[in-house]
């Protein structure tokens, strides 16, 4: 794993809220290294967000807003509720 993807997995799993840190982590500890590029460049953007944000949408509490439905954010989606199950 080269070191952007290492350091985008400190990050998902250091996020700020507990939650965010299994989901987000478990996700990219899972997903990470066969992410395409551009999905990795997605993420990064997509973790600008808030910590309450991102959990809500991950969570499908909350409908993704248009500029972040991107392929991973809906692979997140799909890992979060496949973990529920």
């Amino acid at each position: 794993m080269n070191n952007d993807r290492k350091r985008l997995l400190f990050h998902c799993t250091h996020m700020g809220m507990m939650e965010n840190d299994v989901l987000f982590g478990g996700f990219a500890r899972k997903h990470l290294k066969s992410l395409s590029d551009q999905d990795v460049v997605d993420l990064e953007l997509l973790l600008k967000n808030s910590d309450l944000d991102l959990f809500t949408w991950a969570s499908g509490k909350d409908e993704v807003p248009a500029e972040w439905d991107t392929p991973v954010m809906r692979l997140l989606i799909k890992y979060c509720k496949d973990c529920a199950s």
